[in-house]
């Protein structure tokens, strides 16, 4: 799997709305020998032919189009009323709008996201099981702002705190699961970002569990999409509670502030935020046949506001941009030579789809290299990884998947490897 954080700092992913189309589709096959350490010209197996979506774009009427040119521009993509935006589609990371998105800002309720990220960690690992009780302190009780209102001395099951944070927002639920798990919430700040540290997030610092504004914790909405992406990517079975759209806790029954759950198709994600000075924010994240866009957008003036300006980005998303496979899972990439082994080839897989990402409409056909040391010596077990396919992009951005052996291979008996080995040092590997 390619790294999804080294890509997200590469500003080049932002070419996407750039022209797309003219680039021809090859695969290269590039090999460093092993012993017996003569090189050859491997023939080509071209790869599947591309499947491109063709979904046409639907016409924009005049006066919508002169709306969007009014507001203001971002670098990348369309303008918005948000002073930071990104947005990305996370399985191809091309980057399709980017507004002063590396610029600090005040995370506000966004940064449960990471509050949330390390409990499902600990959940994951063992260490923290849902059903897991904390007592709630005269702190936790007496926060402000959102709510879960959980009665202090009583003791919350983790589960239920994932939900207060979750759908309720609520602050006093991140400062009983902060006590819980670090014994004071300072150290569980502390915690949360050197965890941003370890997911590459280099522009945020956290002074609290809740986003509750204090002097120097800052984000970035590049940032915020990683924590999203890897919250996705990371923890599959327990993403399922950022899609719940109401709760109810101690008889109170609240909606989750995230209004895209209920208006905008496929949305099942994440989190909003407010503060007075940072405005309202959300991440956001929707998928649709299968393709995913993580949005984070910051800065705007009022909650109408931001579902409508969040359920418009996404919408735009999705309809001027398409994914095209490449290659499928399983699909052979190249066959690599085999040294010793039953099988004169071994042929080379991606385990994941290849997938690019281009204006709705455009066909885009990009070259691929496989890199691998051949020959490959025998015994070969299926499913190892043996190389890298690099997909080389027109815009000369580069993105790499891992090759993995799509059949199993069996060393040759002795008599065979004897034989092979007289053959290889008289005659080479013509013969």
């Amino acid at each position: 799997m390619f790294c999804l954080n080294d890509l997200l700092r590469s500003l080049t992913a932002i070419a996407v709305t750039a022209s797309l189309a003219g680039a021809s589709l090859a695969v290269h096959a590039q090999q460093t020998d092993q012993p017996p350490k003569r090189q050859t010209q491997q023939p080509q197996k071209p790869p599947a032919k591309p499947r491109t979506t063709t979904t046409p774009a639907k016409p924009t009427a005049p006066q919508a189009a002169a709306k969007t040119e009014a507001l203001p521009p971002s670098q990348v993509g369309i303008g918005t009323l948000g002073k930071q935006a990104f947005m990305v589609d996370p399985q191809t990371s091309t980057v399709l709008l980017f507004k002063d998105a590396d610029k600090p800002m005040h995370p506000s309720s966004m940064a449960k996201l990471m509050t949330i990220y390390i409990a499902f960690e600990e959940i994951n690992a063992g260490r923290l099981k849902l059903d897991t009780r904390f007592r709630v302190t005269e702190r936790a009780r007496n926060m402000g702002g959102s709510r879960m209102f959980v009665e202090l001395g009583s003791e919350v099951s983790v589960e239920d705190l994932i939900k207060g944070m979750i759908v309720l927002s609520g602050n006093d639920a991140c400062v009983v699961i902060a006590e819980g798990m670090s014994g004071n919430e300072d150290s569980f700040a502390e915690r949360m970002t050197a965890k941003a540290r370890e997911l590459g997030m280099t522009g945020t610092v956290f002074k609290n569990a809740s986003g509750w504004p204090a002097e120097g914790q800052w984000t970035t909405a590049r940032d915020l999409a990683v924590l999203s992406w890897r919250t996705i990517e990371d923890f599959p079975k327990l993403y399922r509670y950022y899609s719940e759209t109401n709760w109810s806790y101690n008889n109170i029954k609240q909606d989750n502030r995230n209004r895209l759950l209920r208006t905008v198709p496929g949305t099942d994600g994440l989190k909003t935020g407010h503060t007075e000075e940072g405005g309202y924010g959300q991440a956001t994240s929707s998928i649709r046949d299968g393709r995913r866009l993580i949005l984070v957008v910051n800065g705007l003036t009022s909650m109408a506001e931001r579902a409508q300006e969040t359920a418009r980005l996404m919408e735009w998303g999705f309809r001027e941009s398409a994914n095209t496979t490449v290659f499928r899972a399983g699909d052979t990439v190249v066959e690599a030579p085999v040294w010793l082994g039953s099988l004169d080839k071994v042929p080379l897989v991606v385990g994941k789809p290849v997938q690019i990402t281009a204006p709705t409409g455009q066909t885009v056909t990009p070259r691929v290299v496989a890199r691998f040391d051949g020959p490959i010596a025998a015994p070969i077990t299926k499913g190892t990884k043996l190389g890298t396919a690099v997909v080389t992009l027109p815009d000369n951005r580069t993105v790499e998947y891992p090759l993995e052996a799509g059949a199993d291979v069996q060393r040759m008996g002795v008599f065979g490897r004897v034989t092979t080995m007289i053959r290889h040092y008289m005659f080479g590997w013509l013969s």
